[in-house]
């Protein structure tokens, strides 16, 4: 499949079980049919908390590392 955007040949990567259609020019993304909703549904259970854990307990004496998140994961190339 060719890239709308720039005609370069689209590769496709599978991401925590979800195929991406990318173009490795432009960078940009395509997805096929339900996979976003696959995206959506896996960013949610991946963004719960851990149990037991209570990020108040620091009261603001250590820096908090900034986290990547699913979709950072996902769309990393």
């Amino acid at each position: 499949m060719q890239c709308p955007i720039d005609g370069t040949q689209l590769v496709i990567t599978d991401r925590n079980g979800v195929e991406i259609d990318y173009c490795p020019q432009c960078r940009g993304v395509w997805l096929d049919r339900g996979e976003l909703d696959k995206i959506i549904e896996r960013s949610t259970a991946y963004s719960q908390p851990r149990p037991g854990y209570d990020d108040r307990a620091d009261h603001g004496y250590r820096k908090k590392k900034k986290r990547g998140g699913f979709l950072e994961d996902l769309f990393d190339f």
